[in-house]
C-alpha cells in the first residue's frame, strides 16, 4: 500500500507540477520574450517532451488509485466520499488531457510544421484554456486529498 501511495503522489507531482510550471512560468515568459514562430515552436517541443510523462503519470495515478481503493478501502462500496470525489475529478482530468493530446495538440503540431502561425496560435489558445482547467482541477483534488484524509 505504501508503494502505491508513493507512485500515486509521484504521478500527481509530475503532472500537476508540470502544468503549474508551464502555465504560471513558461507561458508568460514565452509570450513576453518570443515572437509567434519561436513561441509556437517552443510549445510543440515542450509538449512533445512533457506529454509522454503525463501519459505515464495517468497510468500511475489510475493504477495506484484503483489499487488503493481496493486494498485500503475494500472497494468502491466502502470507499469514503472524498475518495470518490478525487476519482471522479481525476477521470475528468484524464479525459481533458486525452482531448488536448488528440485534438488541439495535433492541430498545433500540424500548423507549426507548415508555418500557419495564426491557426497554430488558435490551437495553443485552446490548449492553454484546457490546461488551466486541468491545473485548477488538480489543485482542487490535492486539497480534497489533504482535507479528506484529515477529516476521515
Amino acid at each position: 500500500m505504501k508503494f502505491a501511495i508513493l507512485l500515486h503522489i509521484l504521478g500527481i507531482v509530475v503532472w500537476v507540477g508540470g502544468m503549474f510550471f508551464a502555465y504560471m512560468a513558461l507561458r508568460p515568459a514565452a509570450a513576453q520574450l518570443l515572437e509567434p514562430p519561436q513561441r509556437l515552436t517552443l510549445w510543440v517541443g515542450t509538449f512533445g517532451r512533457f506529454f509522454p510523462w503525463v501519459w505515464a503519470s495517468v497510468l500511475l495515478i489510475l493504477g495506484s488509485g484503483l489499487d488503493l481503493i481496493f486494498t485500503k478501502f475494500g472497494g468502491f462500496a466502502t470507499t469514503p466520499v472524498f475518495v470518490h470525489s478525487m476519482f471522479g475529478i481525476g477521470l475528468l482530468m484524464m479525459l481533458i488531457f486525452a482531448h488536448v493530446f488528440f485534438a488541439p495538440y495535433g492541430r498545433l503540431k500540424r500548423f507549426v510544421a507548415v508555418q500557419e502561425w495564426k491557426s497554430a496560435g488558435a490551437a495553443l489558445a485552446q490548449i492553454r484554456v484546457l490546461i488551466g482547467i486541468n491545473l485548477s482541477l488538480g489543485l482542487i483534488n490535492i486539497a480534497i486529498a489533504v482535507i479528506g484524509e484529515r477529516l476521515g
